[in-house]
């Protein structure tokens, strides 16, 4: 069956058989692109020019062999205890711990929550399939973990990994700034779907626009992403502009679109994501777990005393002093990984160079700058 013609009822069985077939299909397409091997830098601490063409090229890179394999099980068990701390269903009384958000996003399993609906300021315009779950499937399941930084000391050092933070500069700038964290959680034969989007949401009628106005996300993978669990692109869509998603949607008769590849990578691989990509992922009916850990970056001077309207509706406007608080994060998480990593060369993040000791990993840093730093985030 193809889901081109699945009918408005689809079993999760049906689902993962056509998702399969879907997947099978653009797999090639995706090796094809050359666009994933390890960090390689140059004599300058910069990425090789090639892998940097291959990024704006595509609008996606996928990093492979990132994270070790005790820094992978580091991660996975401190992911792992903040979802065993969730409460039982959304409505259920939170521990009062201090956290001003609430750090965990629920959604019905095998739902689309968002799309062709207004929520996200509308940037999900057409709804993907939801098939339904096995009949002794939970009523709710945790779909995004928000705040890592203060969540997990393992994401903490990973923000300051200096491979990664130096793809943060070749990309950006040396004056880069940060996004959010988010942790995308698609538990097997329960993860919801994210409907087709792209992230940006202020710069596209600038003057000024290109194709990495909007930034990037850097998307870790505790387990291995793929065609089924994992979230898929429109290569090279990144540099068309504002994309006309649901006229794309209603072309193909699908939520499938046919040129999308899906990003493919192992555990402990990091992928490198345009935030201006269309992208999107489907329930997961698979049998397969994909947790992800996701970090964005902007450039600065697209950030700096922006006037922005966040996903909530708040507005907000970034002055200085706000981004200066803000990358504080990154000093305080490159002291972390020093601490813990001694082996390693620690990155120099330049906007901060010289104010090492103002930002160092402490007790007294974790509750009086990083815990509830999320207030700070950033969106354009």
């Amino acid at each position: 069956m193809s889901l081109a013609t699945a009918p408005l009822s689809l079993s999760a069985a049906d689902h993962e058989r056509a998702m399969s077939e879907y997947g099978r299909r653009a797999e090639a397409r995706a090796y094809a692109l050359g666009n994933r091997g390890p960090i390689k830098l140059g004599p300058d601490g910069r990425l090789l020019p090639e892998i940097v063409e291959s990024y704006w090229t595509h609008g996606f890179y996928v990093f492979q062999g990132v994270v070790g394999a005790g820094e992978l099980a580091e991660l996975r068990a401190d992911i792992d205890a903040v979802l065993a701390r969730a409460p039982a269903r959304p409505d259920a009384p939170r521990q009062d711990d201090g956290i001003i958000k609430p750090p965990y996003k629920w959604a019905r399993p095998l739902s689309d929550p968002v799309g062709g609906t207004s929520a996200n300021n509308g940037r999900h315009p057409a709804a993907m399939l939801q098939p339904e779950p096995e009949r002794d499937a939970p009523a709710w399941t945790v779909e995004l973990l928000d705040g890592n930084l203060h969540l997990s000391d393992a994401c903490l050092r990973l923000y300051g990994h200096p491979g990664l933070l130096a793809v943060a500069e070749s990309i950006l700038g040396d004056d880069f700034v940060p996004y959010n964290e988010v942790t995308f959680v698609k538990e097997p034969g329960l993860g919801p779907s994210v409907a087709w989007h792209q992230d940006g949401t202020t710069h596209w009628t600038a003057d000024d626009w290109d194709a990495g106005a909007h930034g990037f996300n850097f998307m870790t993978q505790l387990y291995p992403s793929t065609a089924a669990n994992g979230v898929w692109v429109l290569p090279g869509s990144h540099k068309r502009g504002k994309a006309d998603i649901k006229t794309m949607v209603a072309a193909c008769g699908s939520d499938r679109l046919p040129d999308a590849v899906p990003m493919l990578c192992d555990a402990g691989d990091t992928i490198v994501t345009n935030r201006q990509l269309v992208h999107g992922s489907f329930a997961n009916s698979s049998p397969d777990r994909r947790i992800t850990l996701n970090e964005g970056f902007f450039p600065r001077k697209r950030v700096l005393n922006v006037t922005a309207r966040r996903l909530t509706g708040a507005v907000e406007t970034y002055d200085l002093a706000r981004i200066e608080a803000r990358t504080r994060i990154i000093q305080i998480a490159i002291d972390a990984r020093r601490q813990r990593f001694p082996q390693e060369k620690p990155y120099v993040y330049r906007p901060l160079a010289g104010r090492e000791d103002e930002n160092r990993w402490t007790e007294s840093t974790r509750a009086n700058v990083l815990k509830n730093y999320n207030q700070l985030d950033m969106f354009i």
